[in-house]
């Protein structure tokens, strides 16, 4: 049976800018679990960022933790874990001992004290580095989203369990036959019984599986438990959930170990290009998540805050989170699981995949991408939220390495759907071969299915370049009539073009493309929107926490400057009427594509770095900037929309006539 310290609490702190290592005595602490800018600590940021929020108290280098803890005697001899939900890079000492390292950004850092722990005092230390990452990290360590704090956040004790527990629980539904299949490693015995419960916990709809045993001979657990074909699934519309209890008994029949953990029934796999939730096809309503938390600057580990939040996305017709090259805590599916919100994290990688011999490879980075995406379908793979995952964002490089990666995972863990990347090789893209979904904005370089395009190759994109319209669609682009017949063998000579590179600009030679290809699998379109409003200066003062919004101030006082000031809010206004106009002619074209699978829009809330990117309907704090209501978002953002496609003809007499294409529901 596993019990807990928590160490939450104060901690001694000693900050190491320059790594030189720790120095005695401590002459400073703070509260854990927390970051070092959250809490204030060290010199005051004298540096305003224009292109983004900016870390009032930003600091990169060597945080050193220190803590003692009373281990009682009853504990001293069991086997323990330290664990630390969400962390940066960290090395541990008890006592005077080093423990290893972790360095996961994504998953919780575990270490194991079994042997090393005695009874009384015994001193705890961490030192955790955010420098020196083995990758860039994305928008898990970037200036633009949630900033690259240092410190250790959520859920943070020791775990002692006893003689024989069970490990790495994991639960694979089967909805054909109403049931799971549960693996597990037995740790410290060689048999035992497992009794297995399960009962339904938050559905106005009760149900209860047969408690059953099934008796242990190896170290290596894998059972199938019926739930009975009155059993009720997990969906957007009925996200039912099952409380999971697993009891471990010794050959005496003595319980050493209990688990409780929440599941739900359901089967997220695709039908040709459609994907479908249970059997029934579903149209993925999806919006970016960078992680951007303005008064913490890191993403919450405690549900109720990602219910809060997901709750707002479902009620604008959200029914899918993309998370780019990041992966939320477990919160985050803890309440989506809740909500019926679809997940995709993905890996914190954003650049070229290489292979070994190619130039600028870098092995070490490779294998810790695959390390992490391992440590990701471990960690939260039992989450019925968890139905998709990508390898990255707009990713170059080996396509054969890439397609390799996503294979791999899929022999891991077959119960998630799996993608190359977010709109990879840009302007050259392909499916891969063990590609379950495509995720991009062309198919060639005229294949267009996005409303507009940003930064390096605007104006593109029918929201920019044609008038509003009732008929607009991608069915076209994503299957062109010329095709349907059979593939054109004829070929594109690229040239260079200049694509987004992290948050920067890069040129890049593109070779002669593939011959023109008809996706036969899901596709999704990849950042949509993007429509900008002038800043809501009244948001400043919303700013009270971590970051501040010196680039607002900047912005203000230059419009002062010019003696246009008493216009601000005008143009705060209108510039929102014209972002809500031309999102309502995005969503609906992508509605009205029967061969899209669904969209990830850029988004619902504004991106508070980039250049300052207030590309959404509220503001970085989730709330409303005033442009929209959730409920006239709704009329053309809903599962209302997800419908058949029918061309009508209006008359008004006279001979005219107005056509226009209807989603009938």
């Amino acid at each position: 049976m596993k019990t807990k310290i928590s160490l939450e609490g104060e901690w001694k702190l000693q900050l190491d800018e320059r790594k030189q290592g720790l120095s005695l005595p401590f002459m400073d602490s703070m509260t854990l679990p927390g970051t070092t800018s959250h809490a204030r600590k060290g010199p005051k940021n004298e540096t305003v960022l224009v292109d983004a929020l900016t870390d009032e108290y930003w600091f990169e280098g060597y945080a050193w933790y220190s803590k003692e803890v009373e281990i009682p005697e009853s504990l001293a001899d069991k086997t323990c874990y330290l664990f630390l939900e969400r962390t940066r890079q960290t090395k541990v000492w008890l006592n005077d001992q080093e423990i290893g390292t972790c360095n996961s950004l994504n998953t919780p850092h575990i270490y194991e004290l079994t042997g090393l722990l005695r009874k009384g005092r015994q001193t705890i230390t961490i030192r955790v580095d955010n420098t020196d990452y083995p990758t860039k990290g994305g928008h898990l360590t970037s200036k633009d989203t949630q900033t690259n704090w240092n410190g250790i956040t959520g859920r943070m004790e020791l775990q002692f369990f006893g003689a024989s527990y069970l490990s790495d629980i994991r639960v694979y539904p089967n909805l054909s036959t109403r049931s799971v299949t549960i693996t597990a490693s037995l740790a410290g015995a060689a048999q035992g019984t497992v009794a297995v419960s399960a009962a339904s916990w938050n559905s106005e709809l009760e149900h209860r599986a047969e408690v059953q045993e099934f008796a242990l001979w190896s170290p290596d657990l894998s059972i199938e438990y019926p739930l009975g074909q009155d059993a009720l699934l997990w969906s957007e519309a009925s996200p039912n959930l099952y409380t999971l209890n697993i009891s471990l008994k010794d050959e005496r029949g003595e319980e050493t170990d209990r688990h409780e953990l929440s599941f739900g029934l359901r089967e997220f796999k695709t039908d040709q290009d459609k994907f479908t939730i249970n059997g029934e096809r579903t149209f993925l309503r999806g919006k970016h998540d960078g992680l951007i938390f303005p008064l913490t600057a890191y993403a919450p580990t405690d549900v109720e805050e990602w219910l809060r939040i997901l709750s707002i996305s479902k009620s604008y017709g959200i029914n899918h989170y993309r998370f780019h090259t990041c992966c939320p805590p477990e919160a985050a599916f803890t309440a989506a699981d809740m909500l019926g919100i679809y997940m995709e994290p993905e890996l914190p990688f954003w650049g070229t995949i290489t292979e070994d011999g190619d130039e600028r490879h870098n092995q070490a980075e490779q294998d810790y991408l695959v390390s992490e995406g391992y440590a990701i379908l471990k960690a939260f793979g039992n989450h019925p939220s968890f139905v998709m995952m990508s390898l990255g964002n707009e990713l170059w490089g080996s396509r054969t390495r890439i397609d390799s990666i996503q294979k791999a995972y899929k022999a891991f863990d077959n119960r998630h759907l799996y993608t190359q990347g977010s709109n990879n090789h840009q302007f050259a893209p392909a499916v891969l071969e063990h590609d379950d979904f495509f995720c991009g904005v062309r198919f060639s370089k005229n294949r267009l299915f996005r409303g507009s395009y940003a930064m390096c190759d605007a104006p593109l994109g029918h929201v920019q370049t044609d008038l509003p319209g009732t008929l607009k669609d991608y069915d076209d682009q994503i299957v062109p009539p010329d095709l349907q017949s059979g593939p054109n063998t004829s070929s594109e000579t690229g040239g260079t073009v200049q694509i987004q590179y992290g948050t920067e600009a890069k040129t890049v030679q593109l070779g002669e493309a593939d011959k023109e290809w008809i996706p036969e699998i899901p596709v999704i379109s990849h950042e949509i929107g993007q429509y900008a409003t002038y800043p809501d200066y009244a948001e400043i003062e919303k700013y009270k926490g971590s970051l501040k919004a010196g680039n607002f101030k900047i912005f203000r006082e230059r419009l002062e400057e010019k003696g246009l000031g008493h216009l601000a809010s005008k143009y705060f206004a209108s510039s929102g009427q014209l972002a809500v106009a031309c999102y309502k002619e995005e969503l609906e074209a992508a509605f009205r594509s029967r061969r899209l699978a669904g969209f990830q829009l850029l988004d619902l809330q504004d991106f508070s770095g980039q250049g300052t990117a207030l590309v959404g309907i509220l503001d970085a704090f989730m709330d409303t900037k005033g442009l929209i209501s959730p409920e006239e978002w709704r009329t053309f953002c809903s599962d209302a929309g997800d419908g058949k496609v029918r061309e009508i003809q209006l008359c008004f007499g006279r001979g005219l006539q107005c056509p226009y294409r209807a989603v009938l529901v």
